[in-house]
């Protein structure tokens, strides 16, 4: 019999995977041709530029603009090119020049980009990280400007008078390769991301450097069972409490934590421990400052950004890049390719996604249809952005992995660039965080809707990766509460000692291990958490602003918390090295979604099935469940031994211990939950078990 179907249209197999996108054929047609017109365009030569052999070899703006060695004439030196089309004279100043403005002035070529070539060895030579500046003339005005490319800039003490720096060190010498694991959704190990700020990574009010993180802080996330570090404000950003996503110099690593090479050792020792190092990456937009960032660098709105009110963001007071030029192209392909390379970096959680991909950014809308993902409202360009840039992560590191932020639920946001995907390995599962904080300020325990518990979890695009969470930083944010604080609030301050007894605070930890626990095995195909709600750390974020007179109280984190054995905390963080060492040895997220085999809502009970293991959940807050009958995958003959291989209620996790460590269930001829074979186990409440077999 012959395949009577028609061939797949390029840029269309999203539709082989999802019906419901046939629909929207032609508008997938003309999105792939839209993106492949454009990568044509950045490979093909032209009278402004020469062809690229890749997309890779187009991605070298920084090997090209701002501060780089080379010669001239046979004379070595430096290099120094700016791109600014707007402006009628540029010039370079530093202490190499005393400052003088007129000593050294750039030549314009027919394109807008201007450069000067300082020899090495002449009277005015340019030293490694001495202080520069550009100073721009345009028609609006002139001004003394840091240049884009930049790729250190420091602050004076009190935070203004940003400078740039000529950065030329040293070629490093990296120690520890990449770690080996590849946590994509076709392999094997997947991605336990630990969620983590540098500055707020200490215990003392004040900022932390990445020297502190290196030493202090990477040896307990690869203690604890993470094998992957997001790294939140590593681009340099003015403004502290913007948690590092208002970003002025996009090629620098925030100068308040260190230097470069400061940075460099961090990621060299995360790759030591076994860990993967990612960043926020945030091209979403960029911070409205003129002293420090790009805004009106040649004197019109519309260098890297769009003109007038599109190019402001309404709710975040920054500048909106306009994704269709050339310059504004290579410039942050330049900056993907730019982390990979120079600072050995292993993925990138791409910031704001949802604001990139429609004109109104998503703001205060609900995505409930896919017309809602082809029509006027998306910007075609930000699409095909985000396509070459996974494409350009891709082709300089093929074990990248690369995260969405969106909300939205875009069709295809990972999936391939080939298939009409944007070409992410993985998306946030952003409503899951949403669900917990909604059902817990809103409903009783015993009102908790044990199908919709279920179904909001696993309620997700089928053949994408998606991160799970019961919590981010977002969560933790003054305004906001963590799990632990919204479960226990101000009985936190008082009970968390095991020495006083507390009715509240023992929901509240049951409830904060069996979130955290649903959620890992139900949510995604990757975890996150931020750092410290791992051991339910108390209260919020809250950077020093003037607002709170200036107060790094709670812009740190008090990991002596959890190292108290006396205090309940040390029981959360035992937990949850526990569940990932689960993963570990099950490869929980690497296997296919959990199958509900019980979902009770008299009960208030779950049972289900990923991985081999079977999770009896009873979220009744008073009624235990005895001789609870389950079912069992067929691992073994009939009176196969299965035990419980994790229990939220052991007493090493803060439990009451009611139920044997060592106890185990023979299993029986008892077809039940569509297994052959089935066990009877005592689930107390408000607590869940995991079973497997014991041979």
């Amino acid at each position: 019999m012959t395949d009577k179907r028609k061939p797949t249209q390029p840029g269309t197999g999203l539709i082989d995977l999802d019906p419901w996108l046939e629909p929207f054929r032609a508008a997938l047609g003309e999105r792939h041709a839209r993106f492949l017109k454009a990568k044509a365009s950045l490979l093909g030569a032209s009278e402004a530029h020469a062809a690229s052999a890749s997309l890779k070899a187009f991605a070298n703006g920084h090997q090209h603009f701002g501060f780089t060695r080379g010669s001239k004439e046979g004379k070595p030196g430096i290099w120094f090119r700016e791109w600014a089309p707007g402006a009628t004279r540029v010039a370079l100043i530093g202490d190499f020049n005393f400052w003088d403005k007129h000593t050294h002035v750039l030549a314009r070529d027919a394109f807008g980009v201007w450069s000067i070539f300082i020899p090495d060895g002449g009277p005015a030579r340019l030293e490694h990280d001495s202080k520069v500046k550009i100073h721009v003339v345009h028609a609006g005005g002139a001004a003394d400007r840091l240049p884009a490319y930049v790729q250190r800039v420091t602050f004076d003490t009190d935070g203004s008078n940003a400078t740039g720096r000529v950065w030329l060190p040293p070629q490093y010498a990296w120690k520890h390769p990449n770690p080996v694991q590849i946590p994509k959704p076709a392999q094997a190990a997947r991605p336990r991301i630990y969620e983590a700020h540098t500055g707020m990574a200490v215990e003392e009010e004040r900022v932390g450097t990445f020297d502190e993180f290196r030493e202090d802080v990477l040896p307990r996330i690869a203690k604890d069972g993470y094998n992957a570090v997001q790294l939140m404000a590593v681009q340099e950003h003015p403004y502290y409490g913007s948690f590092g996503y208002h970003v002025s110099n996009f090629f620098a690593v925030s100068s308040r934590f260190g230097t470069p090479d400061d940075f460099k050792r961090l990621v060299d020792a995360a790759h030591g421990l076994g860990l993967s190092v990612y960043l926020d990456l945030v091209h979403s937009h960029a911070v409205m400052n003129t002293v420090e960032g790009l805004n009106l660098l040649d004197g019109t709105d519309f260098q890297y950004f769009h003109a007038g009110p599109r190019g402001k963001h309404p709710a975040w007071d920054s500048m909106l890049f306009d994704y269709s030029k050339y310059e504004v192209q290579r410039f942050l392909l330049s900056n993907v390719r730019f982390w990979l390379e120079e600072f050995n970096v292993d993925g990138f959680r791409f910031d704001g996604v949802t604001s990139m991909l429609y004109l109104d950014h998503g703001l205060g809308k609900a995505f409930s249809s896919y017309e809602d993902y082809f029509n006027a409202n998306i910007d075609e360009d930000a699409v095909t952005y985000l396509k070459l840039a996974n494409e350009v992560a891709h082709e300089v590191r093929p074990a990248v992995v690369t995260i969405a932020e969106d909300v939205s639920g875009m069709a295809g946001m990972a999936r391939p660039t080939a298939e009409g995907g944007l070409g992410f390995d993985y998306r946030l599962a952003m409503g899951i965080p949403d669900f917990w904080i909604k059902i817990l300020k809103e409903k009783r325990d015993e009102e908790w809707n044990m199908g919709e518990v279920f179904h909001t979890l696993t309620n997700r695009r089928a053949n994408e990766g998606h991160i799970a969470y019961a919590e981010s930083h977002d969560q933790a944010l003054v305004g906001d509460k963590t799990l632990a604080f919204r479960l226990m609030d101000a009985e936190m301050y008082t009970h968390m000692s095991k020495t006083t007894p507390s009715l509240l605070v023992d929901r509240g930890i049951a409830l904060h291990k069996l979130v955290r626990l649903l959620t890992f095995f139900l949510g995604g195909e990757g975890w996150l958490s931020f750092m410290g709600n791992e051991f339910g750390h108390p209260e919020w974020i809250d950077f020093p602003r003037e607002g709170n007179g200036f107060s790094y109280k709670y812009a740190r984190r008090q990991w002596s918390l959890a190292e108290n054995p006396l205090l309940r905390y040390s029981d959360l963080g035992a937990f949850d090295r526990a569940l990932m060492a689960l993963d570990d040895r099950f490869g929980i997220l690497a296997s296919p979604p959990a199958r509900a085999m019980q979902v009770d809502e008299l009960g208030k009970c779950l049972v289900f099935e990923r991985a081999n293991l079977v999770v009896a959940a009873n979220l009744n807050p008073t009624h235990s469940r005895t001789d609870w009958r389950v079912g069992v995958p067929p691992l073994g003959p009939v009176g196969t031994q299965f035990l419980t291989i994790l229990n939220t209620d052991d007493s090493a996790f803060g439990g009451h211990a009611l139920v044997k460590g060592d106890a185990r269930y023979p299993s029986q001829k008892v077809s039940w939950d569509q297994f052959e074979q089935s066990v009877q186990v005592y689930v107390p409440a408000r607590s869940a078990q995991v079973i497997y077999s014991a041979k």
